[in-house]
């Protein structure tokens, strides 16, 4: 296979925060085996981790042979970087089922086969037969106390306190890359800027236990243009795992971040070459939004598959249509899933039991419009529509109107939707 530059590749993608001298050069004097960890503290990988994924991937296709590792031993431990309290320990039975479902999704990105195939690897495999004395006998005379409390995950905690637990996480973590080293070959770790000091902690240790090379690059962690977190809604994180997250949510997600962060994501969570995304941005504009919609349709299926991206594009299609028989081919589960809870109001049925006014359902029951005078004067703009026909003030909502018995379609001007369930 054909290498070209990995870490070129990064650097116009944006992605490229630290680099160890010297790994550049290694990468293209021949191709290298090198690995990045994923602890399965969830039984489900999120798209904060997706950075780290694309890497990888991207390593591969470069023409080097990735290693996944699956934290079965770290994720007992607890890293503490980037964290402000410890962990919670998962039980064994978890952590099992957390590894196995992690390696699931991963397998989805990374190809397994031909001359460069990638490899999965847990290091419990590695670390339940190691004896704690003959740990700190065999890894732990290498690294002085000195060096191990020059780190910022363990500076950033002395204050709020630190246990000897994930005190010597990098210790853990530097003999993975040790015995990568050495039993599969594994020149390089990558990982988030925040892993910096446990990844040169393993550099280290190959340096003092096998005088060998070993090499760093970590990625920047993603940001949002406005300072938001990356990765979370009002309804938490965006999962992999389609019974978390669904594939319409996912795929809405990513169709609408905004156009400060379109060009930054489309980098880094697609494989679209240089070329095609330049394209895209002398394409785009906020009304058109060409960028987001190429980077949803890019992802989607790489995460969920085909089928899945299509049937977003229907439910989005039909959510956002004018044909009410075109929306009732939606189940009731499908409905709901299309709104957020900032979204949704939930009410008692008994306040169907009699006809509702209109102004005072949505002025007043919900918070769609700030007043019932708001209500009222949107109305009377013809700015408003309930199941997608246009109401005035002398509409009044009875169980009749109720969407499988329970649901309400509000739609407030042309964007804005929210659906009333009664409960």
């Amino acid at each position: 296979m054909v290498r070209s530059n990995f870490v070129e590749e990064l650097r116009w993608r944006g992605m490229i925060h630290d680099l160890m001298p010297g790994t550049e050069e290694q990468l293209l004097k021949e191709s290298t085996s090198g690995y990045i960890g994923f602890d399965p503290t969830a039984d489900s990988l999120h798209i904060g981790h997706l950075a780290q994924i694309m890497a990888l991937l991207n390593f591969q296709k470069a023409g080097h042979k990735p290693f996944a590792l699956v934290g079965g031993a770290t994720g007992m431990v607890g890293d503490p970087s980037g964290k402000s309290a410890e962990r919670n320990l998962l039980s064994e039975e978890v952590l099992f089922h957390n590894v196995a479902c992690v390696k699931k999704q991963l397998e989805k990105f990374l190809d397994f086969t031909g001359s460069n195939a990638a490899e999965m690897v847990n290091n419990y495999d590695w670390f339940k037969s190691f004896k704690f004395l003959d740990f700190i006998r065999d890894v732990g005379k290498h690294i002085t106390v000195n060096y191990m409390m020059s780190k910022d995950s363990v500076q950033k905690r002395l204050e709020s306190g630190l246990s000897f637990t994930e005190f010597t996480y990098q210790l853990v973590q530097g003999y993975d890359f040790y015995w990568l080293y050495e039993n599969k070959n594994c020149k390089l770790q990558m990982g988030g800027s925040d892993q910096w000091g446990n990844i040169v902690t393993g550099t280290e240790l190959i340096r003092r236990k096998s005088n060998g090379d070993a090499y760093a690059l970590t990625t920047k962690l993603i940001t949002k243009a406005d300072g938001t977190k990356f990765g979370k809604t009002e309804a938490g994180n965006i999962w992999l795992d389609e019974k978390k997250t669904s594939p319409y949510k996912f795929y809405q997600y990513w169709l609408n971040v905004s156009d400060a962060d379109a060009p930054n994501f489309i980098r880094i969570f697609t494989q679209l070459s240089k070329e095609e995304i330049e394209d895209l941005e002398l394409a785009n504009t906020s009304k058109t939004g060409t960028l987001q919609r190429a980077l949803a349709e890019d992802i989607t299926p790489r995460v969920h598959g085909s089928d899945h991206l299509k049937r977003a594009q229907e439910t989005t299609g039909i959510l956002f249509g004018t044909s009410f028989e075109e929306f009732m081919k939606l189940t009731g589960d499908e409905i709901e899933d299309a709104f957020d809870e900032s979204l949704t109001f939930k009410l008692e049925g008994k306040i169907f039991e009699d006809a509702v006014d209109v102004v005072g359902l949505l002025g007043e029951k919900t918070s769609i419009y700030s007043s019932k005078g708001e209500a009222r004067k949107a109305i009377q703009n013809n700015g408003v529509s309930i199941n997608k026909e246009k109401i005035n003030l002398k509409k009044r909502i009875t169980k009749d109107d109720l969407l499988y018995g329970k649901y309400l379609l509000a739609q407030k001007g042309k964007k804005n939707y929210y659906l009333i369930v009664v409960q």
